[in-house]
């Protein structure tokens, strides 16, 4: 028996029907802050459906009172991309496998999936995703809409594996999009931002389960620079974590493999020394600016020796991120690689010879991916280079940032960067519309599918449609300092 349209309640019927899923506001959920505590809202409302039919009477509760709709997962985005003074739609229980196609290797699943539970249902029909970026912990929907990435030179960004959509519209519309049917709206919602409407389900391209070789070393800064091309293209999964002020990078290579796993993660070097004993330091460092270098250098020196690792593909792919913190990262162009890494140890190197410089914390991880067709992915048209810092909150206390993130960013910007769109930066409409040859086409689909902007939050307003002022998020949220 299907349910009725959600516009043919009387309003009563319909706040009725929501009061089971509307978080209370007096409960912890009510209140959203971000997996790396550096942002944190009050939702008008936070709702928290269970099927389908109620995001429907959510969106139509939304028409009715004129309030915008913002989608959020477990809040991993380190920027505000899914604060809202508006209504929130808490997506973790719309978590459901669908279908598995398994000799056409695809799945389908609802948006709000979490990557770890995505590669567990998956094995268990010896499937596995192509690729996947360093963390499982976010929703399938917000690695989709944010254009994320994995690493390596001929493996594209995550939206690409994406067969089609099902997304209900401002409007209450359920629409089905791919690339042959409603093409422009499914690029679009590739990396949408959450704004071309509510994905419901996706359909997602996968592969049969794999197993990863991994090869860990150290290796002097200037090698690296000087065989990048070799290096980047040896494996099909590389990447490289730089420690800056040991000068040196930590290259990892990772292949294919049928060699029975082997993980090497032992509790005194990842966990008792790498986890807990460098975060006892980087808390001492918050106070004592200047013993930063020699924590770099000491987790150089713990990172050593030669590793060899065999295990699942997204346990290889995956990385510890260790503590909350705030980060930004930018794609460039692959073929300026060499001169922007060169740039940026300049850089940190006077930083570093200034008794009073900045004080980064590390590392500065380096990944690849192949060009796409994604309208806003920071891919589009470019095998690109993704370049990352990242300033640890050690226990949650906070540590300066600010003026480090902006000169790396105008370094990156100066080698046609292009920000990741999760993470927070300062472009907006005029900066990005030269970036991205499709800007004006994206702009052109939400106009057509969402006319009165239910589906943008401040986030949107500031970077596509340049609104500014506390209402858009300038100053509405906490941005923890």
């Amino acid at each position: 028996m299907s349910n009725p349209p959600p516009q043919r309640l009387p309003l009563d019927a319909l706040c009725s029907l929501l009061h089971p899923i509307t978080v209370p506001a007096t409960a912890p959920r009510a209140r959203f802050i971000n997996w790396g505590l550096s942002y944190e809202c009050t939702p008008l409302t936070v709702f928290e459906p269970e099927t389908e039919y109620q995001c429907e009477l959510v969106l139509e509760l939304a028409r009715r009172e004129g309030k915008t709709v913002r989608a959020a997962g477990v809040g991993h985005s380190p920027s505000d991309l899914a604060c809202t003074t508006g209504f929130m739609l808490r997506t973790e229980k719309l978590n459901k496998i669908i279908e598995v196609g398994g000799e056409k290797n695809y799945v389908v699943a609802q948006a709000g999936i979490i990557l770890n539970d995505l590669h567990a249902a998956l094995a268990q029909h010896n499937l596995a995703m192509i690729n996947v970026g360093s963390i499982s912990d976010q929703t399938l929907a917000g690695v989709v809409t944010t254009a994320t990435h994995g690493t390596g030179m001929d493996f594209k960004v995550i939206s690409t594996h994406v067969l089609s959509l099902t997304i209900l519209l401002a409007d209450g519309t359920r629409v089905r999009c791919s690339r042959q049917d409603n093409h422009d709206l499914f690029v679009a919602s590739l990396c949408s931002l959450g704004s071309t409407g509510l994905i419901l389900q996706i359909q997602l391209e996968v592969g049969p389960a794999f197993r990863l070789k991994e090869t860990q070393e150290s290796i002097p800064f200037h090698d690296v620079a000087d065989s990048l091309d070799t290096i980047a293209h040896a494996s099909q999964h590389v990447r490289l974590w730089w420690f800056p002020q040991a000068d040196t990078i930590r290259v990892s290579s990772a292949d294919r493999t049928f060699e029975p796993r082997k993980p090497i993660a032992t509790f005194l070097w990842h966990s008792l020394i790498g986890f807990h004993l460098v975060q006892l330091l980087l808390f001492i460092g918050r106070y004592l600016p200047f013993i930063n270098p020699f924590i770099c250098r000491f987790c150089a020196w713990l990172d050593r020796t030669k590793a060899v690792a065999v295990d699942d593909s997204w346990r290889v792919f995956n990385i510890d991120c260790k503590y909350p913190q705030y980060t930004t990262e930018w794609a460039i162009p692959y073929d300026q690689t060499k001169a922007c890494m060169h740039e940026l140890r300049d850089w940190l190197q006077r930083e570093h010879a200034d008794p009073n410089g900045l004080r980064p914390h590390f590392p500065i991880e380096i990944r690849f991916s192949d060009s796409d067709d994604v309208w806003l992915s920071p891919s589009y048209g470019r095998k690109t280079t993704w370049i990352g810092i990242v300033q640890y909150k050690p226990y949650g206390f906070n540590v300066p940032y600010r003026k480090l993130f902006e000169h790396f960013e105008r370094i990156l910007a100066r080698h046609e960067g292009r920000p990741h769109w999760a993470k927070s930066h300062p472009l907006r409409p005029d900066d990005l519309r030269l970036l991205y040859p499709h800007f004006d086409d994206f702009v052109r689909v939400l106009n057509d599918v969402d006319p009165n902007g239910i589906f943008r939050n401040e986030y949107v307003q500031r970077h596509i449609f340049d609104r500014r002022g506390e209402a858009f998020g300038e100053r509405v949220f906490k941005r923890i300092k």
